[in-house]
């Protein structure tokens, strides 16, 4: 027997989508603590040392973190290429800003602080909240179009096509349900990045943050609650018809789609899944409850719950598709059809089962190092704060 086929090629396909899942959960955990302070700074923060303190709590840590988004990205590219095509392709303006935002992160913590004048400062905090809160809404947004379906097809070769002029493909990507997808996503964010200061920051600052988080926790809660009394009554799912050829060869022009079935008729099918959104309530609760009553470290693993609750509610209600077409149903990215080839797929995950446990380890070893809290003392005193 060759190695490769000790797995079979259906459960590679599901490992690798239960990858995906992680990575992309893993950076929301991280790096989005990252995000929701850079986007609260202005806020929880008046003057330059307030400022220098908060920096400070994500400063050494978020390049780190952003490794998440890297490995995410190159996770799409190598087990599911045509995924990255097409949504690559049609999120083309959005991934633009995206990563706009991203980079005036880097020039901010580094530039910020070698000039004294408080115009010059001022300018690249308001950068870093850009930096944090536009990635916030947009991946939200990217969500909520996924959950609606993209305006692409697949010729006979499997060439993409979208519909629509270029800048077109921006504009309707702010429809209604993914603009209140993004504020999910923005609330969630910039709850979990309340939690991190209440953890790494004190006085005045952690007071700020914890009523600003609640706040945003209780809009991340709300906008859950209504996409999915939305999605119930107002968007139109997608379904296999007949069953699916989960050791098939990755053509998406071989399997029939049905569209405008719920969404919904996924907890019909698969019951268990509803443990994924009562995770998402349930985390979010609790760390508003941890936000308003002086919880820590609990606070921030309340909000962790919550964040995966709610991005593992979306994955679990589209399985599985993961990139449905809105006008050629057909053209659907499924996971039965999508991915790489069998021993592809084989050889990545060999690659991860050895990696991915030092990563961890390497990463708890770094913020047990940086644990404690960040005082003013601290960084207007030491010579080895740069931010």
């Amino acid at each position: 027997m060759i190695l490769h086929e000790l797995i079979s090629f259906d459960l590679l396909r599901v490992i690798w989508w239960l990858l995906l899942g992680v990575l992309l959960i893993g950076f929301a955990l991280t790096d989005g603590f990252d995000m929701g302070v850079g986007a609260l700074l202005p806020f929880v923060a008046k003057t330059d040392a307030e400022r220098r303190v908060v920096i400070n709590t994500v400063g050494p840590v978020w390049e780190g973190n952003q490794v998440w988004f890297i490995l995410g990205g190159g996770a799409i590219f190598a087990a599911w290429p045509p995924l990255y095509a097409v949504s690559f392709s049609g999120f083309y303006l959005a991934m633009f800003v995206v990563l706009a935002a991203l980079i005036l992160r880097p020039v901010g913590f580094k530039y910020r602080s070698k000039r004294d004048g408080a115009a010059w400062r001022n300018g690249w905090d308001w950068a870093l909240f850009v930096g944090g809160a536009v990635p916030a809404l947009i991946f939200g947004v990217a969500v909520g179009n996924v959950l609606q379906g993209v305006p692409f097809r697949l010729t006979e070769d499997l060439f993409p096509v979208y519909e629509g002029a270029f800048y077109a493909k921006f504009l309707g990507l702010l429809n209604p349900f993914a603009l209140l997808a993004g504020l999910v996503s923005f609330g969630m964010l910039l709850m979990h990045g309340a939690a991190w200061l209440t953890v790494k920051a004190e006085g005045v600052i952690v007071d700020r943050a914890r009523a600003i988080g609640t706040w945003m926790g209780l809009l991340a809660m709300a906008g859950f609650a209504l996409a999915g009394v939305w999605l119930a009554f107002g968007i139109d799912g997608y379904a296999l018809v007949g069953d699916a050829v989960a050791n098939g060869h990755s053509n998406p022009l071989h399997s029939e789609v049905e569209k405008g079935v719920s969404w919904l008729t996924a907890y019909e099918k698969r019951p268990w899944i509803a443990i994924a959104p009562a995770l998402g309530f349930l985390g979010m609760a609790m760390a508003i409850r941890g936000l308003r009553t002086g919880g820590e470290v609990s606070t921030l693993l309340w909000s962790k719950l919550g964040i995966f609750g709610i991005i593992s509610t979306v994955g679990l209600t589209m399985f599985p598709f993961i990139l449905p077409s809105s006008i050629d149903p057909k053209s659907s990215l499924t996971v039965w059809d999508a991915s790489s080839s069998h021993l592809t797929l084989f050889v990545m995950l060999v690659v991860t089962v050895i990696f991915m446990p030092i990563i961890l380890l390497y990463t708890a070893w770094v913020y047990k190092v940086l644990w404690g809290k960040v005082t003013e003392d601290e960084v207007t005193s030491n010579s080895d704060s740069v931010y």
